[in-house]
C-alpha cells in the first residue's frame, strides 16, 4: 500500500499538483496564445480560461465536501485522463463555441482531480510540509514549461500549446493509476454515520477560504495578461521569454521556504500581511515601462501567493482535521482565478493595462480585511475550532 510520505506517493502527488495547477504557470502563454494564434480579442482570450477555472471551481466545490465518501483514486485518475481527453481535441479546432466547452468540461475533470489531491495531501502527518514540497515541484515544472513552451509554439503553431497541456494531464494520470496513496493520518470523521452529522464549517475557516480565493484572484489579473504587457510595452520576444523563465525559477524557492518557516513565524500575520507584496508588485507590473522591473515584479508576485498560500493549506488543514476545508483548495483558487482573466481582459479592453494594478490593489484590501478576521479569532480562541488549542500554542509566542 502506497503511503502519501513514499518517493512513490509523493511523486503522484507532486504531478498530480502540477497538473492541477496548470493554470498558475501556464496563464501568460495561455492567454496570449489565444490572443496571436488564435486572433481572440483579450476579453474572449481571457473569457476562455475563466471557462476551464469556472469548470474546475465548480467541480471542486461539488467534491470538496463529499472528500470523505468518493474513492478518491479513480476520481484523480479519470479527471486527469478526461482533462487530457479534453486539451486534444482543443488542439484540432479554431471554433470558440467548441473551445468555450472543451475549455469547461476540461476544467470540471482538472479540478475534479486536483479536490481530491489535496485532500489527500491534508491527511498527510504534516500537510503543511507536503504542500510545501508541492510548492516547490511546480516551481521546477514552471521553468520546464515557461522555458519550452513558447518555443515549442513558434515552432509549431498555436494548437501544440494545447498538446503539451493535455500531455501534462496524461502524466498525471499515469502517476495517480500506480501510485496515488492511500491516508497516512487516522482520521476520526472516516466513518459514514459522522459525515452525515458533520458540523458546518467555522467562520474563521470561511474567512481563510474567501480570502484564498482572493489571493488568487489579485495573482491570475496579472499573469493572465503577463506576457502581452511585455510586448505592448516594446520588449522583445526573447525579453518577455526571459521573464517568464526568471518567473518559472523564482517559484522553486517560495513552497519550501515556508515548509522551513513553518516553527519559526506566526502563520497568521503571514496570512494576514502577505498579501500587501501582491499589490506592490503588481503596481509595479502593470505601471513600468523599464524591463528589470518587468521582470522581477510578475515573478516575484507568484513568490507572494506560493509563500502565503502554504501557510493558509497548513492552517486550514488543522483547523478543519476532517481534510474538508483543504480538498477545497482548487475551488478556493480556481473561483478566484476564474474570474480573473475575464476582468483583466474587460479592463484591457475598454481602459488601459494600467488599470489591472489598481483593481489589484482593492483586492488585496479586501484579503488583508478577511485574513485579519482569521487571525483574530484564532488567537483569541473565539471559535469551536477543534485543535484550536495545538494553534494557539505554535502561534502565540510569535503573533
Amino acid at each position: 500500500m502506497v503511503k502519501i510520505e513514499s518517493k512513490r506517493g509523493m511523486l503522484a502527488l507532486m504531478l498530480a499538483h502540477c497538473a492541477g495547477m496548470v493554470d498558475l504557470v501556464a496563464l501568460p502563454i495561455w492567454v496570449g496564445t489565444l490572443i496571436a494564434h488564435y486572433h481572440f480579442d483579450p476579453q474572449q482570450a481571457g473569457g476562455l480560461a475563466t471557462l476551464f477555472l469556472i469548470g474546475a471551481a465548480g467541480a471542486s466545490i461539488y467534491f470538496a465536501p463529499r472528500f470523505n465518501k468518493i474513492q478518491v483514486k479513480v476520481a484523480a485518475v479519470l479527471g486527469f485522463a478526461l482533462a487530457m481527453l479534453a486539451f486534444i481535441l482543443s488542439a484540432k479546432t479554431h471554433s470558440f463555441p467548441v473551445l468555450a466547452g472543451l475549455h469547461l468540461l476540461g476544467g470540471m475533470a482538472a479540478g475534479t482531480a486536483l479536490s481530491v489531491t489535496h485532500g489527500t495531501m491534508g491527511h498527510g502527518l504534516n500537510p503543511h510540509r507536503i504542500f510545501g514540497i508541492a510548492g516547490l515541484a511546480i516551481g521546477i515544472f514552471g521553468v520546464i514549461f515557461l522555458g519550452g513552451t513558447p518555443g515549442i509554439i513558434q515552432q509549431f503553431g498555436g494548437a501544440s500549446m494545447f498538446l503539451v497541456m493535455a500531455g501534462v494531464m496524461g502524466l498525471a494520470a499515469l502517476a495517480c493509476l500506480f501510485f496515488f496513496p492511500k491516508p497516512t493520518r487516522t482520521v476520526e470523521f472516516d466513518n459514514y454515520e459522522q459525515i452525515k452529522n458533520l458540523p458546518p464549517l467555522g467562520k474563521p475557516v470561511w474567512f481563510c477560504m474567501i480570502g484564498v480565493a482572493i489571493l488568487a484572484m489579485t495573482q491570475a489579473m496579472t499573469l493572465s495578461f503577463y506576457e502581452r504587457i511585455g510586448l505592448e510595452r516594446g520588449f522583445s520576444r526573447d525579453m518577455v521569454t526571459m521573464a517568464l523563465i526568471i518567473y518559472g525559477i523564482v517559484t522553486i524557492f517560495p513552497a519550501p521556504l515556508a515548509a522551513l518557516m513553518e516553527k519559526k513565524v506566526s502563520v497568521t500575520a503571514i496570512i494576514t500581511f502577505g498579501p500587501i507584496f501582491q499589490a506592490i508588485f503588481s503596481l509595479l507590473a502593470t505601471n513600468s515601462h523599464n524591463y528589470m522591473v518587468y521582470a522581477l515584479a510578475g515573478p516575484f508576485m507568484a513568490f507572494t501567493i506560493l509563500f502565503v498560500h502554504t501557510f493558509a493549506f497548513g492552517l486550514l488543514a488543522r483547523l478543519d482535521p476532517t481534510g474538508r476545508a483543504v480538498a477545497g483548495t482548487p475551488a478556493m483558487l480556481m473561483v478566484g482565478a476564474a474570474v480573473a482573466p475575464f476582468i483583466s481582459g474587460t479592463l484591457v479592453k475598454f481602459i488601459s493595462f494600467e488599470a489591472i494594478g489598481y483593481a489589484c490593489c482593492v483586492a488585496v484590501a479586501v484579503q488583508v480585511f478577511l485574513f485579519s478576521r482569521t487571525r483574530k479569532a484564532v488567537l483569541a480562541g473565539q471559535t469551536k475550532i477543534p485543535v484550536l488549542a495545538k494553534i494557539e500554542e505554535e502561534t502565540q509566542p510569535t503573533a
